[in-house]
């Protein structure tokens, strides 16, 4: 007589190391905490005392808190050993990206981030040509990550991120054939007392903005900022904004798994934000180079940020919603044409009452968790460096209902944007 016992599936957990205890990082660990997935989480950051209090807002004994400076690669080598993690996230700005993502690779550990390495203009014809391209240099290390079977999962954030896997569904469910996939980001956020206050990091957003934008025509392509005008009516009562092509990591990432024939991306930036820009342009306080004042180096960009209010301190006092999507127009399955625009938006008022986390922060945060999820549980399986259109996007949109999310589906008029 034999007797058969029943096992239980193993559960899926999940180790996690993020760099970067700011807006972002810290919604990250917020949300974590509410996943039981999750064993353990680190969060570092090169101010203790940051990193310290993220971790005495949640009270969680599964989360804790150390130092870590991300621009040492030896330090954040030394601290990912240490840790051992499952995977390490990235939450700091763009220009960090390349020694976390050396540091992991290094190591041998697996990485996440949500904005890719930086670019640099063509030398000679920048507004026409591509130098080197938003996260060129990490996919170059495609196949070292590969042989060491560890994964790379770049832009995972809300844009590049969500807005990908929304293209990406497109391709596989909606569309036999597409025209153009056009990213359309757009808010009616406002922040009292305050003239200017930019809801995301000044720093990545002077870089994203004044950068010559990137398209994708059957091939890639530059033209000058600001250019590429269109007025969109975003959902939900956030209404008509004025939105220009940007440079932004979807450009490269989407044209490599969505065979589409343009891709580019239009942030809602309104009149008055871009003067703004182009007034701190002007004033060469764009500049991310040091420059020595009075005996002690500071890069303009760094010190334009020291000015600003921490978006991340925004929420209470901050009003509106905000939207990211993708409008897709082509022909449906049956070949027909077909127009839509595929979007998440969250509320200021309900990010900051759910989680205490302002909306954009928040928005971008989810991603990196749910992607998480499905690679505990199983079911995405990165190999080398990737990005979300690698992966199935049903799964991951299967689950951001369970986040306290939506995405939904909006008929656009099937001619297409008119420029």
């Amino acid at each position: 007589m034999s007797i058969r016992i029943a096992l239980e599936p193993e559960r899926p957990t999940m180790r996690a190391l993020v760099i970067g205890a700011g807006g972002v990082g810290s919604a990250i660990a917020n949300i974590a905490s509410r996943k039981s997935f999750i064993t353990e989480l680190i969060i570092a950051d090169y101010d203790a005392s940051k990193a310290h209090a993220v971790t005495q807002k949640i009270q969680d004994p599964r989360f804790t808190s150390v130092e870590v400076d991300a621009g040492d690669l030896a330090a954040l080598e030394g601290l990912m050993k240490k840790v051992n993690p499952d995977v390490v996230v990235n939450a700091v700005d763009p220009r960090f990206v390349m020694n976390i993502f050396n540091a992991a690779k290094n190591v041998g550990v697996n990485y996440m981030d949500m904005a890719l390495s930086l670019s640099i203009a063509h030398p000679t014809d920048p507004f026409n040509k591509v130098g080197v391209k938003l996260g060129d240099d990490q996919f170059v290390q495609h196949d070292a990550w590969l042989s060491q079977g560890i994964y790379a999962l770049i832009g995972i954030g809300i844009e590049p991120g969500m807005s990908d896997i929304f293209a990406k569904y497109a391709h596989d469910y909606l569309f036999s054939e597409i025209n153009a996939v056009t990213i359309l980001d757009g808010s009616s956020l406002t922040v009292d007392g305050y003239e200017f206050a930019p809801s995301f990091s000044i720093w990545t957003t002077i870089e994203e903005c004044l950068n010559p934008p990137l398209m994708w025509d059957e091939g890639w392509h530059t033209a000058k900022p600001f250019t590429g005008g269109i007025t969109f009516d975003f959902p939900e009562g956030i209404g008509l904004v004025e939105c220009v092509d940007v440079e932004h990591e979807e450009v490269v990432l989407i044209p490599q798994k969505v065979k589409a024939k343009k891709v580019s991306f239009k942030y809602g930036l309104g009149n008055d934000f871009i003067e703004k820009l182009k007034t701190i342009h002007a004033l060469g306080l764009s500049k991310k180079e040091k420059v020595n004042f009075r005996g002690m180096q500071i890069a303009p960009r760094d010190f334009l940020a020291s000015l600003l209010p921490d978006p991340a301190t925004l929420g209470p006092i901050m009003h509106g919603k905000t939207c990211a999507g993708a409008h897709v127009a082509g022909l449906d399955k049956a070949g027909k044409p077909y127009a839509c625009y595929i979007y998440n938006v969250v509320d200021n008022e309900w990010s900051m009452k759910n989680y205490g986390d302002q909306a954009v922060v928040w928005q971008t945060a989810i991603n990196p968790v749910i992607a998480m999820e499905l690679i505990a549980n199983g079911t995405w399986k990165p190999a080398g460096v990737v990005g979300p259109e690698w992966l199935e996007p049903k799964p991951f949109l299967d689950l951001i209902e369970s986040y306290g999310s939506s995405w939904h589906i909006r008929d656009e008029d099937p001619a297409g944007l008119e420029l």
